[in-house]
């Protein structure tokens, strides 16, 4: 059955957690209060990063007096919006949020990013905020975005100018595991954003798996993380798992990250013991070709144990890349972990085992796309390399058939469903949605109920497409991004890595193949944007769109019924910065794309 948002907010009946985030920080504090819990390297004000830091103590003690303002001024399920800068005001916001008993909504300030605007508005829309939590320097912003997009909240504060208490004048509500803890708007690949409705047993779950799996441990660990802390991926990364291991964790701006992405190794270097650090596979390319030599040599990455990468296609060159321009700096392939994992389970469902690299394999590229793995020799003609994501975490996984609902044997090409203690709620006012994706039933072949992970009314549906070989999961793509010409799937990040590589002007990392309706059926259409050291006066549009043709067609077999170049940026994109295939069709589809040439 289906539990709507009025039921999570209702928590006398559910079971006692023994622990939340905001249990677990006041425990931290308790036991090791004077040492650091969470800085801030703050590169807007200085360019060698000023850093700002909170020990346990001081942490606990921010989360306290905000946790106090949103009880004095909320009810209990209320949603408040944390509309903060990166910054360790961030942490205390969302924290403060949980501690009072309200629903965190993780968000960021407005800005004029392309598309953040519009985002921002469908979220406050959607999940009605009693609170808007930002800073101070902000606060007019905020507030004049507020009104001029006409929606009305009762309460603004801003978080770095409340005044600690003096004393404990509150009282902090009981937190059961089943309540509402935050909801994590998806990034809105494939539709609009919708509120993951994550429980504070859920959050925890996930986060004691990825200490685990990134081999966190107190006293010994720090975390070093650039990723937003709005997005699932950086909030579990960069607040809930230091929390949850009580390690401390070292922040930066993403902008700052992409500015100058070398900073991200240099913060790395700085910290003492085992540093655990996790990003897009964008970036790991992108540090590699931005880092100039006489940089490396004040870089040390021997005491990194872990480099996740998630969120987005595992690329093997891009891997070969970063480990080869940084292999003097001590940067060894057995440290990197390839992580699969989406918002609805939190964050992470599975990742590749410690100490050794994660597993490359070759697929034959026909018989992959009709549905079967079979093995062959990478690098040959028609092989398609994938990185394997391992293992699951601390949850049951299955390949299904996803519409008979029974499970795959091994070797057959699937969704991903998973089933675990990590796995969200549904979605925020979406009951018949949540009931399709958070409780499906599965089946074996002989019809009988395979059951989901105890406690549990079902599994997820990821929407992600994956065979098991060997043990190993291996992620092939998104059901809703298959290129289905003539009968025959093609994965777009096949077409896509193709497309990279068939003229140096087109930008790495930047191609959106997808299909478009046709007068005889679904024809494929590829959209890239120019490479930022190519001038627009110089591109040969014509040269560029036939290379491209040529490529697709002989390692694809597949004819492209158009091929655009557009500016560097220009891509449709979520807000954890992957390519929104489905909006990049949309705009080609109504002429909205600027074309060069």
């Amino acid at each position: 059955m289906t539990t709507t948002p009025e039921q999570q907010r209702s928590h006398g009946s559910a079971h006692t957690l023994d622990e939340s985030l905001p249990s677990a920080l006041a425990r931290w504090a308790a036991l090791q209060g004077d040492e650091r819990a969470v800085a801030f390297v703050d590169y807007r004000t200085s360019q060698a990063g000023a850093i700002t830091s909170m020990t346990w103590r001081e942490l606990n003690d921010r989360v306290d007096a905000v946790a106090a303002w949103c009880q004095r001024h909320a009810n209990r399920g209320d949603r408040a919006a944390v509309l903060v800068p990166q910054s360790v005001d961030y942490v205390a916001a969302f924290l403060g949020v949980l501690r009072a008993g309200l629903v965190a909504v993780p968000m960021y300030e407005p800005n004029p990013l392309p598309g953040h605007a519009e985002r921002l508005v469908t979220v406050l829309t959607d999940c009605a905020p009693t609170l808007v939590l930002t800073t101070r320097d902000h606060a007019d912003a905020v507030e004049g975005f507020l009104t001029e997009h006409e929606m009305s909240v009762p309460r603004l504060l801003a978080v770095d100018v409340l005044p600690l208490l003096s004393e404990k004048d509150y009282e902090p509500p009981r937190l059961a595991a089943d309540d509402l803890a935050y909801l994590q708007y998806t990034s809105g690949s494939t539709r609009n954003p919708a509120g993951v409705m994550i429980t504070h047993g859920n959050v925890m779950a996930n986060a004691r798996q990825g200490v685990e799996a990134y081999q966190g441990e107190r006293g010994r660990s720090t975390v070093v993380s650039w990723l937003p802390l709005f997005h699932d991926m950086g909030l579990v990364v960069g607040i809930a798992s230091p929390i949850a291991g009580g390690f401390p964790a070292v922040l930066m701006d993403p902008i700052a990250f992409l500015a100058q992405p070398t900073r991200w190794l240099q913060v790395l270097s700085t910290v003492d013991g085992a540093a655990i650090t996790a990003a897009p596979n964008f970036a790991y390319g992108y540090v590699a070709a931005r880092t100039k030599e006489q940089d490396k040599e004040s870089l040390r990455l021997d005491h990194v144990v872990t480099f996740g990468d998630g969120s987005e296609p595992v690329v093997p060159s891009t891997l070969d890349t970063f480990y080869s321009a940084f292999a003097r700096c001590g940067a060894e392939p057995r440290m990197h972990r390839h992580t699969y994992g989406l918002a609805e389970a939190v964050v992470m469902v599975s990742v590749s085992p410690a100490g050794a690299p994660p597993r490359r394999q070759g697929f034959d590229r026909v018989s992959l796309a009709a549905g079967r793995a079979v093995e062959v020799a990478q690098g040959a003609e028609s092989s398609s390399t994938l990185v394997s994501a391992g293992q699951p975490v601390g949850q049951r996984l299955r390949i299904a058939d996803p519409r008979t609902a029974t499970v795959l044997p091994d070797g057959r090409v699937g969704e991903i469903w998973s089933s675990g203690p990590n796995v969200g709620t549904g979605y925020w006012r979406r009951e018949e949605e949540s009931a399709h994706v958070f409780e499906a039933r599965l089946s074996d072949e002989d019809g009988r109920a395979v059951e989901p992970h105890p406690g549990r009314p079902g599994w997820l549906r990821t929407g992600d497409l994956g065979v098991v070989v060997g043990g190993d999961l291996f992620i092939t793509g998104r059901i809703k991004d298959l290129i289905i010409v003539d009968g025959r799937n093609h994965y777009p990040q096949d077409v896509e890595h193709t497309v990279e590589q068939a003229h140096p002007a087109i930008r790495r990392h930047a191609a959106a193949a997808f299909s478009v309706p046709g007068e005889h059926g679904e024809q494929a259409v590829v959209v890239a944007e120019r490479a930022r050291q190519v001038p627009s006066e110089e591109l040969d549009r014509a040269e560029v769109a036939a290379a491209v043709r040529a490529a697709v067609s002989a390692h694809h077999g597949l004819a492209l019924r158009d091929v655009l170049v557009v500016e560097p940026g220009e891509l449709s994109r979520t807000s954890s910065g992957k390519i929104r295939r489905s909006g990049c069709r949309t705009r080609y589809v109504d002429g909205s794309f600027g074309t060069l040439g």
